[in-house]
C-alpha cells in the first residue's frame, strides 16, 4: 500500500474531499484537490477549510514518506500551521510539500532522546501553476513511552 492509499484508507477527511496522491516520498508529496461544487467557497472556488485540508494532508504524506521507518518509536504529531492565501483559487488545486530540515538531522535528535521539531512547507496552486496559497506546518515525532 502507498502513503497516498494508506492515508485515504485511514484519514476520513483525505477520503471525503477525494483526496489524489500524485507523489509521496521523502523529498516531495504533491496532493491534488479536485474541483468539486460540493465543496467551494462563496465565490465558486474551493471552501479554505478544503485547501487547508489539502495542504495538510501534503505535509503528512511527506511526514509519513520520510519518517516511517521511525514509527515504532515515536508517532508524528503536527504543532502548528500556519495559511496564507494569496490569490484566488478555482478549479482543481494542487499542494506540493517539501521538508524544511534534513530527514538525518531530525532522526538525530530522536536518536538522542530529544522530541524534534520540523517545518513542512506547503504550495497551493491552480492549474495554471500561479500560487493560491502557502502554508507552513510545524511537525514534531514525539517519543513513544
Amino acid at each position: 500500500m502507498t502513503v497516498g492509499e494508506m492515508l485515504v484508507a485511514t484519514v476520513p477527511m483525505a477520503r471525503t474531499l477525494n483526496l489524489e496522491f500524485l507523489e509521496t516520498t521523502a523529498e516531495r508529496a504533491v496532493v491534488r484537490l479536485p474541483d468539486q461544487a460540493d465543496y467551494h467557497n462563496h465565490i465558486g472556488g474551493p471552501h479554505a477549510g478544503a485547501m487547508f485540508t489539502l495542504a495538510e494532508s501534503a505535509s503528512g504524506a511527506i511526514v509519513i514518506a520520510a519518517f516511517g521507518d521511525q514509527m515504532s518509536r515515536a508517532v508524528p504529531l503536527a504543532v502548528k500551521a500556519e495559511i496564507g492565501y494569496k490569490k484566488l483559487a478555482k478549479g482543481v488545486v494542487t499542494a506540493t510539500a517539501t521538508l524544511g530540515r534534513p530527514v538525518a538531522e531530525v532522526v538525530a535528535e530522536l536518536d538522542a532522546g530529544r522530541r524534534p521539531e520540523f517545518p513542512v512547507v506547503i504550495e497551493i496552486r491552480r492549474a495554471d501553476g500561479a500560487v493560491t496559497g502557502e502554508m507552513t506546518v510545524v511537525w514534531t515525532l514525539r517519543p513513544n513511552a
